[in-house]
């Protein structure tokens, strides 16, 4: 018989923060083994009863030490993998930014370990997680 895969949904909201034609990216650290040392947009998992948008907010400001308020959905990317014993969806909300203050810093001990503001030109030269090249094409419309 069987067994039948565990199946997984995360749902994650994300910010396009920009500031002088530059968007700011996270790289991921060892701890995300698979793509450590890639660059992805700063935000995470939603939690249980939290507000998409809030979210968004605080995974930013927890990465970064930056404060930011969305603007509007930029646009909603959907991952799915399927390995032998599990089965993974990714819903993944981008939000357009407005930077509101803070000072650029980044997380010990977590998913990412640091971060940094790269032009459009600047990202064809970096491993990239595919949110953030989705990320990067609604930022520089």
């Amino acid at each position: 018989m069987n067994t039948p895969k565990q199946q997984i949904t995360r749902v994650a909201a994300y910010g396009l923060v920009i500031r002088n034609q530059k968007l700011l990216l996270c790289r991921l650290s060892k701890d995300f083994p698979i793509q450590a040392g890639f660059w992805t947009l700063p935000g995470g998992g939603i939690e249980f009863g939290e507000d998409p948008e809030e979210a968004m907010i605080r995974e930013v400001y927890e990465e970064t030490g930056l404060r930011v308020q969305a603007k509007g959905v930029a646009g909603i990317d959907s991952l799915y993998d399927e390995q032998e014993d599990r089965a993974f969806h990714g819903i993944r909300i981008m939000y357009y930014t407005e930077l509101l203050g803070g000072e650029l810093t980044y997380e010990l001990d977590a998913t990412t370990d640091f971060c940094a503001w790269w032009s459009q030109e600047e990202t064809k030269d970096l491993p990239l997680v595919d949110l953030t090249v989705s990320g990067l094409q609604l930022a520089f419309r």
